[in-house]
């Protein structure tokens, strides 16, 4: 499809809308899309696509998006952010401590291996539910320990813990799909303060078995600054999640984009309609096997006017993402449900840094773009995600 017709698309969409784009929110929107239409014909539709879309890097951190392209094919499933993940592993001195819900890359499993071969501690926290992937069995027979843990609610973290002052984190399971299938980040964040963090609720974890409701706030330190930028974290159910992205979104005084796998929490519709109804603008793309569930937010946020899609990936758009004002982001494992805030252990950042928050614009715009124009291919009917209350 040519530029000039994507560009009829969306001002067809914005004249639909009961409350019009703003000017320049449109321009940049359209410079985006355009760029990104061009890149996709330049890189054709030959052979082995790229599984990695364009990182970012700040002094202390890095960021990773997966590229899913399509048909897709298994010769397509090797390299992308997995070879990030598994750099990141073979850098491991001393600890690694890994807490993510699902895991089935064996050769994420085979670098977890060879760090314990070497002398580093691992140790992992996988959801029950997922804790009987070949990769899984492969841990335990090689003697990494494995706790589950055993609850209705999920362990739903994608994060890793990395000698005590690295941490690995993103909505990125370590499975194939994630990977080279569904839309993720992931970000790899070169802190000691970050790491205490995450250290902590992986102990309370992996150590006490205190998962969920079950753990206790006020072992970690929710707001840092890191190298001049302010950082927050939290962590979920024990944490005050909502507030903090509600505080977040009311802040907008511009524009919000937004990515959601899932998106039902009530109170996080409220506050973008409120900013909508302030003329901040708005666009949001959710993962179309969530959007027509009863609970979801999509239906209600587009009656009342605001610019939101159905995800185009026939697989899963499995972003969790905020973008404020082109200089906040929130990002990491925490769906917009009351699951995420009341049941799941989980754990999102808020950064406020115009170079990452410009890394995550141009995903969306991928992202956005491929909405307006899916791949033919199969995928997940309307309201199948019915779990993501």
């Amino acid at each position: 499809m040519s530029a000039r017709r994507r560009r009829s698309l969306l001002q067809a969409r914005s004249r639909a809308l009961s409350r019009p784009l703003s000017l320049a929110g449109l321009v940049v929107l359209l410079i985006l899309v355009a760029a990104l239409g061009m890149a996709q014909q330049c890189m054709g539709r030959g052979g082995a696509p790229p599984s990695t879309a364009p990182s970012g890097e700040g002094g202390w951190y890095e960021v990773f998006f997966t590229a899913p392209r399509f048909p897709d094919a298994p010769e397509f499933h090797r390299g992308g952010v997995a070879d990030a993940l598994i750099a990141a592993i073979d850098g491991a001195q001393r600890t690694l401590d890994v807490a993510v819900y699902d895991i089935d890359l064996m050769p994420v499993a085979e670098a977890l291996l060879r760090a314990r071969d070497r002398g580093v501690r691992v140790r992992v926290v996988t959801e029950t539910d997922n804790a009987d992937t070949k990769a899984v069995a492969r841990l335990r027979a090689g003697g990494i320990p494995v706790v589950t843990d055993e609850r209705e609610g999920y362990m739903h973290n994608k994060f890793m813990v990395i000698d005590g002052d690295r941490v690995w984190t993103g909505s990125m399971n370590f499975t194939d799909n994630d990977v080279y299938q569904n839309n993720n980040n992931a970000a790899l964040l070169r802190s000691p303060e970050l790491a205490r963090n995450y250290a902590a609720k992986f102990a309370a974890m992996f150590e006490r078995r205190a998962f969920g409701p079950a753990r206790s706030p006020g072992d970690t330190v929710p707001r840092l600054t890191i190298e001049g930028i302010s950082v927050e974290n939290y962590f979920a159910p024990e944490d005050p999640t909502v507030e903090a992205i509600v505080r977040a979104i009311r802040g907008a005084r511009e524009r919000i984009v937004f990515m959601a796998f899932a998106f039902t929490h009530p109170r996080i519709g409220d506050a973008l309609l409120e900013r909508a109804r302030a003329g901040v603008e708005i666009h949001g793309v959710f993962e179309s096997s969530g959007a027509g569930s009863p609970v979801s937010q999509f239906n209600r946020l587009r009656r009342a006017g605001i610019d939101v899609l159905k995800d185009g990936n026939p697989y899963n758009m499995h972003h969790k993402v905020f973008v404020i004002d082109r200089r906040v982001v929130i990002f990491g494992s925490y769906n917009f449900s009351r699951n995420a805030e009341q049941d799941n252990d989980e754990n999102f950042l808020i950064v406020t840094d115009p170079a990452m928050a410009a890394r995550f614009e141009s995903e969306f715009a991928r992202v956005y773009e491929q909405a307006l124009n899916p791949p033919r291919g199969g995928g997940w009917p309307d309201g199948t995600l019915a779990w993501a209350r």
